[in-house]
């Protein structure tokens, strides 16, 4: 075997686990012969570069331009010297000079190594870089390669050169991984250093939540339930917003699954994170009512021009409705988009509000029965638009007031008024609406009675609520 053919195996070797083709063997040699070339000839040498792979032979051929004056020795030969070699030559004729391949010394060997193993290098981090661009938030999986200062290095099954990283800020402080563990991780972003694309992980990021029930939920990986949004504290609390395409599927149900399993698979792999699983609603208030749940609330009122809404709950919902720390409330905020307020009924009524809002009224209308809007006796027109704009039962617009309905697209003044007559039917209270002068002195009485209880404030011999310097 000569030493060309020992040349060409060595190659073959070298990057026969890299998965290139013949023609790509080709190009990397060239390209590696032609930095040789570089160094023995110059920087700007041309030359033509033939490989037969059969016989093991690798032709090189220098070509030098014949010049009256060299200006550049790389690639021009003068006329003088080049008539040493043939008399017949011209001015702008090329001169083709023949190099053997074992004339390279070790130095030229070694760059035309370098360049190979350079080009190398390239094509993977131009492959990686190709591949996990398009792919930033989906779910990754490797195994733990090493811990170093505060980050995780992760080997990944299907990219095992790829530089990933679980950097310290985008990891579970309660989790604690060892060399050699599985792990699964969603990609954040690909980020270039100077040893080329970096891939960063994530298993603190809400999208990382989002992809645990993408892989676990059929039904959101079909498009059919979509997630709306997520807010998270890492390794404490998660809520999550869902809707579905299609009115036959409860979206928070294909989230949970049969006996809690498509949660539990989700809360199994977050460490034990509680996941509060919420329905979406277009209505900010509706949609705040649903964000504080575990929590009952009693009342939202909605500031659009400020994106605020106030919400107020019994005193016995507070803390739950606060949550630890104040995480419940928090997160419902983040989930909303909407900076929200929360009050006691105590702090409401001291603050001024009407008492009423805390009545058997209210609680009736939490407590009644929800139905679809199909049963009431709504026009083809409206009941289509409110459905196709996320209204299915009579509780998701009870509390919409006309110029919400206004907004909803094939709503007009009358199909609003229609819907709001309907409403006020099935809500207002017999003789209510044909009073229409105000409270009477007794349900006046009875509101200041409730207020006063609700305060834990003495009564005084009219049943008027006393302060601590009427009563002493």
């Amino acid at each position: 075997m000569n030493n060309t053919t020992q040349v060409l195996a060595a190659f073959r070797e070298m990057i026969g686990s890299k998965n290139l083709s013949r023609a790509d063997l080709h190009d990397l040699i060239k390209d590696g012969i032609m930095a040789a070339l570089a160094r023995r000839f110059g920087p700007n040498v041309s030359a033509e570069i033939t490989i037969d792979e059969d016989v093991g032979d690798i032709k090189i051929t220098v070509l030098k331009e014949v010049v009256e004056e060299v200006e550049d020795a790389s690639r021009e030969i003068s006329l003088e010297e080049a008539r040493w070699d043939d008399p017949d030559f011209q001015p702008g004729d090329v001169l083709e000079i023949p190099v053997d391949f074992t004339d390279f010394g070790r130095n030229a060997v070694m760059a035309a190594k370098q360049r190979i193993i350079q080009r190398v290098r390239e094509g993977e981090r131009n492959k990686i870089r190709d591949e996990y661009n398009s792919k930033v938030g989906d779910l990754l999986s490797g195994e733990v390669q090493q811990v170093e200062r505060g980050k995780i290095v992760i080997m990944l099954n299907k990219s095992r050169d790829a530089d990933a990283i679980i950097p310290w800020k985008e990891q579970n402080p309660r989790e604690r991984f060892r060399q050699g563990e599985p792990m699964r991780a969603v990609l954040k972003r690909v980020e270039e250093t100077p040893k080329g694309p970096r891939l960063i992980l994530s298993r603190a990021a809400p999208e990382f939540v989002a992809a645990l029930f993408k892989l676990e939920v059929p039904e959101i990986f079909q498009g059919i339930v979509e997630i709306k949004g997520i807010a998270r504290e890492v390794g404490g609390r998660t809520k999550v917003a869902v809707s579905s395409r299609d009115e036959s599927i409860d979206p928070v149900g294909a989230c949970v699954g049969l006996k809690g399993s498509r949660v539990q698979a989700v809360v199994s792999e977050l460490g034990g994170e509680r996941i509060d699983i919420v329905p979406w609603h277009p209505d900010p208030e509706i949609y705040a009512r649903r964000a504080l749940a575990p929590a009952k609330v009693a009342k939202v009122v909605s500031d659009s021009a400020r994106r605020v809404i106030t919400a107020i709950v019994d005193e016995d919902q507070l803390s739950l409705a606060i949550g630890r720390n104040g995480q419940n409330v928090r997160l419902a905020s983040q989930l909303i988009g909407w900076q929200l307020d929360l009050y006691g009924s105590r702090e409401w009524l001291e603050r001024g509000a009407d008492a009423a809002l805390f009545g058997g009224g209210q609680q009736e209308e939490e407590e009644a029965a929800d139905f679809p809007l199909k049963e009431l006796e709504l026009s083809p027109v409206a009941l289509a638009a409110l459905e196709h704009a996320g209204y299915n039962t009579f509780l998701d617009i009870i509390d919409m007031e006309r110029h919400d309905f206004e907004r909803i697209p094939g709503i007009g003044p009358d199909e609003a008024a229609e819907v709001l007559r309907l409403i006020e039917a099935l809500t207002v209270e017999e003789g209510e609406e044909a009073a229409g002068t105000g409270p009477t002195a007794e349900e006046m009485e009875e509101a200041r009675g409730l207020a006063a209880e609700i305060l834990g404030l003495p009564m005084g011999s009219r049943g008027e609520a006393r302060t601590d310097s009427s009563a002493g």
